[in-house]
């Protein structure tokens, strides 16, 4: 399942992308995305507006050596789409426990990219982590679907701050063991 090995961060392959580490040269795409206000309100941690700057940042910290989230690239290019379809990430937590995140672009939604894109990284568990916890707001369902569909187990109702929003949204958080 592993290729290669970037700045400790596996290539890692799924059905109809390949996961990477990013590149600089991803920014333009993840701006593009990142733009849209329904996937920044889909995301904790996304403004709206995306202020200048912000993705080449994001993907600075991604490259940084001493970073605490590894953040994959959904390249399809081998396969006849996009460069860049959406991000997956893993963020390690204490205690052998990582939490995933994800997005795509609106184009490729209710395709089943990020479906995949989960199923490969808990497949690959990088992190070797024991346990897996995800967190998605409660009125985006298809999110919910997709921790489902990859073995996540609903865990219980909470709240967390979107930025884009700028206010505390109800989520559903899951659970996968290792």
């Amino acid at each position: 399942m592993y290729q290669e090995m970037i700045s400790s961060q596996p290539v890692i392959e799924a059905e109809r992308f390949t996961l990477r580490p990013l590149r600089r040269s991803d920014a333009g795409l993840i701006a593009f995305y990142c733009a849209d206000k329904r996937v920044a309100e889909g995301t904790r941690a996304i403004p709206h507006p995306l202020p200048p700057g912000t993705a080449e940042n994001f993907v600075a910290r991604a490259q940084a050596e001493d970073r605490v989230e590894d953040v994959w690239a959904l390249d399809g290019s081998a396969h006849g789409l996009a460069e860049l379809l959406g991000v997956v990430s893993l963020t390690r937590l204490e205690g052998g426990q990582s939490e995933v995140g994800y997005w795509v672009g609106p184009g490729f939604w209710n395709t089943g990219i990020a479906s995949q894109a989960v199923a490969a990284l808990v497949q690959a568990n990088p992190h070797k982590a024991r346990t897996l916890f995800a967190e998605v707001f409660q009125d985006d369902p298809a999110s919910a679907r997709v921790l489902t569909n990859c073995g996540f187990d609903y865990l219980g109702d909470a709240e967390s701050w979107s930025l884009a929003r700028g206010r505390h949204v109800p989520t559903w958080t899951y659970l996968r063991k290792m």
